[in-house]
């Protein structure tokens, strides 16, 4: 329903320009906006013109009429005057409140749409017939932006990407949780990765300027009909928690580039257990130190190149095969050999897998 304070400016607004005191009532009589200090018009007045079949009527120096949405009455309103002038200015503030309940009530369907149909609560058939009526695309390019922020209200989220993101362009905002606000974009013909990583690292940079906000944002793929955006909704949700998972220094995380960790991310648990235990067995490394860690990510990153890690790592070629040996003393896998790396790496993305699985248990 619209908010009062709307009805209430709009009331203000054909007074300041007509002088003409208007009121506003709900159908239980009681004021809901109003430019009058007082009004002969009573509550019980405004109940018995309510359920007459007139949709309008004059009562001494008042002109009372109603406002109604496809044959359901919403609001009485009364504008004082004598003549003509007071009952057309009363008939604007009606027409113009007629249709800031309209466009309210479907910004209301549009959203709850968007919810439904992100979480797959529609029929094939609803789904464009839904859409047809509120005139929104069938056929666009789209995809789907999750952005998970760490405040207490997202309020302020959601009307910093109202403003960089419009209805008119085809982008919905919306939420279906508390946790996060979700961004259903239109494409315009522009659908390449590296757009897409774009706009996603704009919404963080944005966020984190204007709001303060350590953002996450994750995105599915793009679909080319509306009944597949719930399939975009569903890749945004995986991606943003194998990204908490297995890429934790980024801000950022696109479904398409999640990799070996998509794969481990739907991995039963007792598989990776076994796996575990067959690799290290009572040697799991589940606390690797900094230092370590930071060795790790920079050997691998330079395809197992002890040369060049250590030249990045400021430290001796010595001191980085030391570290090596030291974990294959400790692990038995020799991280200069590509099979043993490769093992090794996605036992420690297994590992993590397991310690966040415990954390969300508890």
């Amino acid at each position: 329903m619209i908010s009062n304070q709307i009805i209430q400016t709009s009331l203000d607004e054909l007074r300041a320009i007509t002088k003409v005191d208007l009121c506003v009532y709900d159908l239980t009589g009681v004021v809901v906006a109003s430019t009058m200090d007082t009004c002969d018009i009573t509550g019980e007045l405004i109940i018995t013109f309510a359920h007459s079949p007139a949709d309008s009527q004059v009562i001494g120096a008042h002109h009372l009429l109603k406002i109604s949405d496809e044959g359901e009455l919403l609001y009485v309103l009364v504008a004082r005057g004598l003549g003509d002038d007071a009952y057309m200015v009363g008939k604007i503030a009606v027409c113009q409140i007629h249709n800031l309940a309209i466009a309210y009530k479907e910004r209301f369907d549009r959203n709850n749409f968007f919810q439904n149909l992100l979480l797959d609560n529609l029929l094939l058939v609803d789904i464009y017939n839904r859409a047809k009526k509120l005139h929104i695309e069938a056929t666009v390019p789209r995809v789907v932006y999750l952005i998970e922020t760490h405040m207490e209200k997202d309020s302020i989220v959601t009307e910093l990407l109202k403003g960089m993101f419009s209805n008119q362009a085809g982008d919905y905002i919306t939420s279906v949780d508390e946790s996060s606000v979700i961004l259903i974009k239109a494409l315009d013909g522009d659908s390449s990765a590296e757009n897409l990583e774009k706009v996603a690292q704009t919404i963080v940079d944005m966020l984190n300027a204007e709001a303060m906000a350590n953002v996450r944002v994750a995105y599915g793929t793009v679909v080319q009909e509306l009944k597949d955006v719930s399939k975009s909704y569903k890749e945004a949700k995986m991606a943003l928690d194998v990204g908490k998972i297995f890429y934790v220094e980024k801000n950022v995380a696109a479904y398409s580039t999640l990799g070996i960790g998509r794969l481990i991310y739907q991995l039963p648990i007792n598989l990776c257990k076994i796996f575990i235990d067959e690799i290290f067995g009572d040697n799991v490394p589940t606390d690797l130190d900094e230092e370590t860690l930071n060795t790790l990510n920079k050997f691998f990153e330079n395809n197992l190149n002890v040369s060049e890690t250590s030249r990045q790592l400021f430290v001796h070629r010595n001191t980085l095969v030391y570290r090596i040996e030291k974990i294959q003393k400790s692990t038995g896998l020799d991280l200069r050999s590509f099979d043993d790396a490769l093992t090794f790496k996605i036992a420690l993305m297994v590992v993590n897998y397991m310690k966040y699985l415990d954390s969300v248990e508890y």
